[in-house]
């Protein structure tokens, strides 16, 4: 097993239904991805027939489960460390393109924000500083 000097966590709202819960982790971990190539595998991935299948993230996700409230203290935590962030807000639901996103994400109060999940990646203090006290989702 390798060490990873980063950690990565998926925190999704425990309100949410299963296919919300399971969406905003897909693109959470996108989100991530995206914006931490160095985290990448280093090449693709090969079945015995040759055929070629994508990298994936190098490193294990966490996927925590979290109220509004544990959100908001990650996010806060995230921000003062200086983590990588991806997020995913309740208005996002009724959106239908990525622009549409966005506009939602910029239009929520930065004070109140409507948090459903937020991916992270940072070391492995900030981490578990932004994660203390939540449960591994089940």
């Amino acid at each position: 097993m390798t060490a990873f000097d980063t950690r990565v966590a998926i925190l999704i709202r425990d309100d949410l239904l299963t296919w919300q819960k399971l969406n905003v982790a897909a693109f959470l971990a996108t989100g991530i991805a995206g914006a931490s190539p160095e985290a990448m595998g280093t090449d693709v991935y090969r079945d015995a027939a040759g055929r070629e299948y994508a990298r994936l993230l190098a490193q294990p996700m966490l996927i925590f489960s979290a109220d509004a409230a544990q959100l908001d203290h990650a996010h806060r935590v995230a921000v003062e460390r200086d983590m990588t962030r991806a997020v995913y807000v309740e208005a996002m639901f009724d959106t239908l393109d990525d622009d549409a996103n966005r506009a939602a994400f910029l239009a929520e109060d930065p004070n109140v924000t409507r948090w459903v999940g937020i991916g992270l990646r940072g070391s492995r203090k900030a981490i578990e500083k932004a994660t203390k006290g939540l449960r591994l989702h089940a």
